[in-house]
């Protein structure tokens, strides 16, 4: 009798894991890599329109890559609070390297 009880709540323990796991999976594959990000992706952030795009992508060509997330906070109008806004969404992996 035990048994009957049991298995079913392990079963949904298990499907709650598992759903909490892909949720944090494609959380992370949509984020948003501020080294290779176009002006249309960069612009989905709160906060970052069109013009503050461009100065991210013109910081990205003359200092090179974003070593850090906080270093988002060197482009000109981009303060704590919107870094702190969208943090989560963002990150910094190097680009791809290009095969010849």
């Amino acid at each position: 009798m035990l048994q009957k009880k049991v298995v079913p709540g392990i079963c949904a323990i298990m499907v709650f894991l598992m759903a909490v796991s892909g949720v944090a999976i494609a959380e992370n594959a949509t984020k948003i890599n501020i080294n290779t990000a176009t002006l249309q992706e960069l612009s989905q952030l709160d906060g970052i329109g069109d013009a503050y795009a461009q100065r991210i992508v013109e910081y990205r060509e003359t200092h090179g890559v974003f070593k850090s997330v906080d270093e988002l906070m060197n482009v000109k109008g981009v303060g704590e609070k919107t870094l702190e806004k969208n943090r989560h969404k963002i990150t910094v992996a190097a680009p791809e390297k290009k095969d010849k």
